[in-house]
């Protein structure tokens, strides 16, 4: 059988090249490969032998199948399989938190673009003819498209006879999960307040928009098992849902991770990877699939819509009494991370502010929506938007600064959470504020040259001309947000590192293997750094992820510095133990200072003594016999939050964020530019400082699409997606970039390897609504819907 041309060679090449340890600025190894279009993504995949995938998709968003006829694609030449429901080899259904997804709907679609049927080809162009042959013959059924529709007494149910662990405590069964949060006395509270503000928010569904669309290959094992080739966000969760689907043992079912062009959430549900094992193992011979942009907007879970109510009570002194709110998520078709991102809104439904009583409550609805699960903040993004908006609106009331308002109202550490969880680590929050407010602010119309013509570009719609600055007015505008880092609620967040330490060439060299899943993070260049810092080596190597190592756990939460971070750290130091425990064997005698291995480490190659003295070489104690460990890292435990008041240690860190937006609106075309996006986060330690800077870019930038311009479309009357293209769908390009100020902090977190925090969520979310307060003190509309359209600035 001919080798598989994977992702993964070029990036583990360059991974042992160059140097950094913990606190250096070091270039990403596949950086100039993706710059330069060299580097080898799960789309370049290919086997000399191998078949095409192609998915047949429903038109409806609820319908009944009463029949599938595969005959006509079956005569087509080339074809080599049709596979539908019936012909399913064993489990039927999948999902990350409950199995409630078919892998090939049966007797109904619940959702536009939902997969029907799938076929196997000798060319893509054959496959795609194919599944258009396949005759479905579809009844459409009533939609369930919002609460009201989800919960009326005659609501279709989309999930009967659920039996999942939050079927009991809901109260509808097209309700996914509900949690609320309560704590102190709301209504005594509000008989107090000076002020009452109450509002609603809706936040539109935005799209991950990552640039490489989902696509693996799939190559049937003489074992009887198969090797999937795939861009994946967590690998064993992956193979964990595979294997039941397939019918095999998890030890046959073997993933390699091949180059990810981005994720945000989106990649860690299953998409094609069922889709592809089953054709090759159908078939005989590999099968990739690659969807086109237009497959990729039904491929994959977006970020939940929501429709948010919000009541602020507070005194005269600006002193916040208590928050009331209720978020109502809507998940689409199937659970997906639903839960999670319940329980997630709901505890950080107040923001980063101290509260005495809060009544809040999330819940989570089944409709025939795209289904909606993991997306970059992760529930916090939603709730930021509305809390943020709030806290303008009661600062306006009492007539205070909104920065002053907040800083009076922020938590430190110490406080407690509406959760009653002690916030036991720094939490910077007025700090952050004071930062971004005092940096200078950019100059006012600089679209005006001195003596020379009018720069469109640096106006509100760009090289369009539309306009010279007639009705251009600037406005400034400020938030800040809580997320949490890690898996929550009592999950067995854990990540696997196996460490190799050997010598080459009279060398010592470290072999870094986890199954981590590089999507764009920076995790090649943070591993790297830790073990050199650990091992005292110059020469790393990472070996490309997958399967064949413990699990690291999902690339997702912002969790995978601290984790496999953590867990490459603890296995190095348990690989140092052991050149130690070797070491002091073979020396122990020669110098006094092995005695005391608490006072050694490792450097430059060698063992030296905490005065710097070497008294060891690492190469010679290690001579022809590597060490080979592998150890799984955990974190604190969490519990889950009661399901009646939503008390409990849930989360196990949080990371703090605070934006401030300057833009400049044309009133009269409703046009924005936003002309900078300044930021202020702590990171408790930056392991590699030119990476962080770049993740709270990156995190704002997406903020700043779904302030103004990011959402998909869909159609009230029948549920179907109207904008499945980067034509219609808008993300922000180079042009709407701003300029982004960072100020970063460093305030360790005593329970975090080297004091780290979660870097690349808390930017996604205030920077939405700073962007908006900004255009609110641009305009004076109150904007309680994002994104901001044209229309809602003009009012036409």
């Amino acid at each position: 059988m001919a080798a598989v041309r994977t992702a993964s060679a070029p990036l583990t090449q360059a991974a042992g090249v160059g140097g950094g340890v913990v606190g250096e600025s070091v270039p990403r190894p596949d950086g100039i490969l993706k710059v330069t279009g060299e580097f080898a993504y799960s789309s370049d995949l290919w086997h000399e032998d191998m078949l095409w995938g192609f998915t047949l998709r429903s038109p409806y968003a609820h319908a009944a199948i009463r029949s599938i006829d595969t005959a006509g694609a079956l005569a087509l030449p080339g074809v080599y399989a049709v596979m539908t429901h019936a012909d399913l080899p064993a489990e039927t259904h999948y999902g990350l938190e409950i199995r409630d997804q078919p892998v090939l709907a049966k007797d109904r679609v619940r959702y536009h673009g939902e997969a029907v049927a799938i076929v196997a080809a000798d060319h893509p162009e054959t496959a795609r003819r194919a599944a258009a042959l396949i005759a479905v013959e579809y009844e459409e059924l009533p939609l369930v498209v919002d609460e009201a529709t989800a919960t009326a007494p005659d609501a279709p149910l989309l999930h009967p006879g659920r039996t999942d662990h939050h079927a009991a405590h809901v109260p509808h069964p097209n309700i996914v999960h509900r949690q609320p949060v309560r704590r102190g006395d709301v209504a005594a509270a509000r008989a107090r307040a000076d002020v009452v503000v109450r509002r609603d928010y809706e936040v539109g569904m935005q799209d991950q928009a990552f640039l490489g669309p989902e696509s693996g290959l799939a190559v049937p094992a003489e074992d009887g098992g198969v090797d999937l080739y795939i861009a994946t966000q967590w690998l064993h969760v992956d193979r964990d849902q595979l294997a039941p689907v397939l019918g095999l043992p998890a030890d046959k079912v073997r993933l390699t991770l091949s180059g990810v062009g981005g994720a945000f959430g989106a990649r860690e549900d299953l998409s094609m990877q069922a889709h592809a094992c089953l054709l090759a193992l159908r078939t005989g011979k590999p099968v990739k699939i690659v969807y086109n942009r237009y497959e990729s907007f039904f491929g994959h879970v977006h970020r939940h819509p929501a429709k948010l109510t919000y009541e602020h009570g507070a005194t005269r002194d600006g002193t916040l009494l208590y928050v009331q709110c209720r978020i109502v998520l809507d998940g689409g078709a199937y659970a997906s991370s639903s839960p999670a991102v319940v329980g997630n809104a709901a505890s950080l439904s107040i923001g980063p502010y101290v509260v005495e009583n809060v009544d809040a409550e999330a819940v989570a609805l089944y409709s025939n929506n795209p289904p909606c699960g993991a997306m970059r903040g992760f529930g916090a993004v939603q709730a930021c938007f509305a809390y943020e908006a709030q806290m303008d609106a009661v600062a306006a009331e009492l007539g205070m600064d909104p920065v002053e308002f907040r800083q009076r109202n922020a938590m430190s550490q110490g406080a407690t959470m509406p959760t009653g969880q002690l916030v036991d680590s720094p939490a910077p929050v007025a700090e952050l504020l004071r930062r971004v407010k005092a940096l200078p602010l950019p100059p006012e119309r600089a679209w005006e040259a001195a003596g020379g013509p009018v720069d469109v570009r640096a106006l509100p719609g760009g090289l369009s001309n539309t306009t010279h600055g007639e009705a251009v007015v600037r406005g400034v505008g400020y938030a800040v947000g809580i997320k949490n880092v890690g898996f929550s609620e009592g999950f067995d967040d854990y990540s696997t590192a196996r460490i190799r330490l050997e010598v080459i060439a009279g060398e010592p060299v470290a072999l870094v293997h986890t199954a981590m899943a590089e999507v764009g993070q920076g995790g090649v260049t943070v591993h790297t750094q830790i073990a050199r810092t650990e091992l005292g080596v110059d020469r790393v190597t990472l070996h490309p992820a997958d399967t064949r190592v413990g699990s690291a756990g999902s690339t997702s939460a912002s969790r995978q510095t601290y984790m496999t971070g953590g867990a490459i750290k603890h296995t190095c130091e348990a690989v140092r133990e052991e050149v130690l425990r070797r070491g002091r064997a073979r020396f122990g005698a020669a110098h006094p200072a092995w005695a005391a291995p608490e006072r050694l480490r490792l450097a430059d190659g060698k063992v030296v003594t905490d005065g710097g003295e070497a008294i060891g070489d690492l190469a010679e104690i290690l001579g022809e016999e590597a060490i080979d460990l592998e150890r799984e890292f955990r974190h604190r435990p969490t519990e889950p939050f009661d399901l009646g008041t939503g008390q409990g240690f849930g989360h196990v860190q949080y990371s703090f964020c605070a934006h401030r937006a300057v833009v400049e609106v044309d009133t009269e075309l409703g046009l924005v530019k936003v002309v900078e996006l300044a930021a202020a986060q702590d990171v408790g330690k930056a392991i590699n400082p030119l990476s962080v800077v770049g993740q709270i870019q990156g995190g704002s930038t997406q903020g700043l699409g779904l302030a103004v311009m990011e959402e998909i479309v869909v159609s009230a009357d029948g549920a179907r997606v109207r904008n499945p293209s980067f034509t219609d769908y808008l993300i922000p390009t180079v042009l709407d970039t701003p300029s982004m100020p960072v100020e970063v902090l460093e305030l360790a977190d005593d329970h975090a390897p080297y004091g780290l925090r979660g870097v690349g969520e808390a930017p996604t979310l205030s920077s939405t609504p700073a962007v908006v307060a900004a255009i609110r003190a641009a305009t004076g509309r109150p904007l309680h819907r994002v994104p901001v359209r044209p229309e809602h600035l003009t009012g036409t």
